[in-house]
């Protein structure tokens, strides 16, 4: 951290003495007060319900600029990550801070397709879960129960174990979200293939059966490869930072990405492309693209109850960058599969050309977001509903794993201690029964 030439001053109208805060600068974005010492001079926490002002660590993988719409890993626009790289190359990337060579590349991709099998005790595992349970689920108890297969790698403060517990989680994930699919469906399971691609490969395990051979769209593969790239990494987000709190505490690399899906699976968060889905379901069900005007008035009216999910942001005042790109990648998908006339993409179509162009949401920059686009994307390739969240899961683990490697080897890291502000009861005696 740079500490700046200016320092903050934090009076009171009290008369106590004033204090004297240290600043520093990051190499873009908003400097930060040090309040690190603030208890300790003044008696006082800091109350930031949301951590909306506070910065808890210093990073150096993701930067967002909501107001310009902008999202960086290691320096380097999504943009331009999305339409000249892969998914692995992005992994790299955010795991090692530059873009590999051909050579590094070439290993790399290599490592993680020779690690994408599971023990095979994973398939009793999955036999304890109801078939109906949500995919979510599953993937959250999978995902901690690796921890008890790869005993060789579960020591959080060992740089190599890291490394290999980045590397198997990368590469197991899309056989393990596969095989939760597959055994709701009651399919069974189909073993990785090391001569496909990342996405591709992930396609075989989740739509190929035993009987013939699949074959993979390549304008399908390339649209999965985009969403696992825009969905890798997004600074410090709920599930980011449930990760590295739980991390904090020295727990093992695979119990800490299980927190991360439990974090993700939340509506607000992860969920919110399957509840985009799940919202235009119910306007189709109840009389489709003939009744959007209709439903947006309500959206307009507060008192209505009814919300517009897949539109705006909590961190981008402007358009989504990653929006962009899926919009770009979701009309791709729509048109290779012969899509464009169905009434749920119709109606979406419908609602974003509303969106796009009423004044309510265009002043409220309530524009789609990148899950409005990626929910019809996966739907269309036949991706079930509740599973978007578990190919999100996917996709992060990479993020979440850099982030907790960065955080791992900070020698500022502390166990994670959120303060509160106590409203409760005093101290009081506790009475008698026949008294109470």
């Amino acid at each position: 951290m740079k500490l700046a030439d200016n320092k903050a001053t934090l009076s009171f109208s009290n008369g106590a003495p004033s204090v004297e805060m240290p600043v520093y600068q990051g190499s873009i974005g908003p400097d930060v007060i040090d309040i690190r010492k603030l208890y300790a001079q003044t008696g006082m926490f800091t109350y930031d319900p949301g951590f909306l002002s506070t910065a808890a660590c210093q990073s150096a993988i993701t930067y967002i600029d909501g107001d310009k719409g902008e999202l960086l890993y290691r320096g380097y626009p999504i943009e331009q990550l999305a339409k000249n790289c892969n998914f692995l190359e992005t992994c790299y990337l955010l795991l090692y801070g530059e873009l590999p060579n051909e050579k590094q590349k070439a290993e790399f991709e290599d490592t993680v397709t020779k690690h994408t099998m599971v023990n095979e005790q994973m398939q009793f595992f999955l036999r304890g879960f109801r078939r109906d349970a949500h995919p979510m689920a599953v993937l959250t108890g999978l995902v901690g129960g690796m921890s008890a297969f790869y005993h060789d790698s579960t020591d959080i403060n060992n740089p190599e174990h890291r490394n290999i517990a980045a590397i198997r989680l990368i590469a197991k994930m899309p056989t393990l979200v596969a095989m939760a699919y597959k055994y709701g469906m009651g399919q069974p399971y189909m073993y990785p293939k090391n001569d496909l691609s990342y996405a591709g490969n992930f396609m075989r395990m989740m739509f190929g059966n035993p009987c013939e051979e699949y074959k993979v769209n390549p304008v399908v593969e390339r649209a999965l490869d985009r969403i696992f790239i825009l969905h890798a990494d997004h600074e410090q987000n709920a599930s980011t930072s449930t990760v590295r709190l739980c991390g904090s505490s020295g727990t093992n690399p695979f119990a800490a990405i299980s927190a991360g899906v439990a974090c993700l699976w939340g509506p607000a968060h992860g969920g919110a492309n399957e509840a985009c889905l799940n919202m235009l379901e119910s306007i189709q069900a109840n009389g489709g693209i003939e009744k959007v005007g209709e439903f947006m008035e309500q959206v307009k009216d507060k008192t209505s109850g009814v919300k517009l999910m897949g539109f705006g942001h909590r961190v981008y005042k402007n358009y989504d960058p990653r929006a962009k790109l899926m919009q770009e990648t979701c009309n791709e998908i729509l048109a290779e599969l012969g899509l464009e006339n169905d009434p749920l993409f119709a109606l979406a179509k419908k609602l974003e050309k509303i969106a796009l162009e009423d004044d309510y949401f265009v002043q409220r920059k309530l524009y789609p977001n990148v899950d409005f686009y990626s929910g019809i994307v996966q739907r269309a390739i036949g991706i079930p509903v509740n599973l978007f969240t578990g190919i999100f899961a996917l996709a992060r683990t990479v993020g979440w794993i850099a982030q907790l490697n960065e955080q791992m080897a900070d020698p500022e890291y502390k166990i994670g201690r959120p303060r509160q502000l106590f409203t409760g009861s005093v101290s009081r005696d506790v009475k008698p029964i026949a008294q109470r």
